[in-house]
């Protein structure tokens, strides 16, 4: 599952999601969907978590200069 790419790993999500809602399922093949689920979830949890430490805002400090800040520091303008 590790080689999965994050759009991968969303889609095989929802089809989950899928076949849980529709009831369907036997109980075993239920609790084996689920905790595929939550591999994939924990999984795009850590892709994401991974692109938010990667990610920078281009900003400008108040002297007027652009520079960068990371992503967890960036609040929209009118909001800080």
């Amino acid at each position: 599952m590790s080689d999965l790419k994050f759009e991968d790993c969303l889609v095989r999500l929802e089809q989950i999601v899928s076949a849980l809602e529709s009831g369907n399922l036997p109980l075993e093949e239920s609790l084996k969907v689920f905790e595929e689920g939550v591999a994939l979830a924990r999984r795009c949890a850590q892709y994401l978590g991974e692109a938010e430490r990667r990610i920078e805002i281009l900003a400008k400090d108040e002297a007027g200069t652009l520079g960068t800040k990371p992503f967890t520091e960036w609040e929209p303008e009118g909001e800080a």
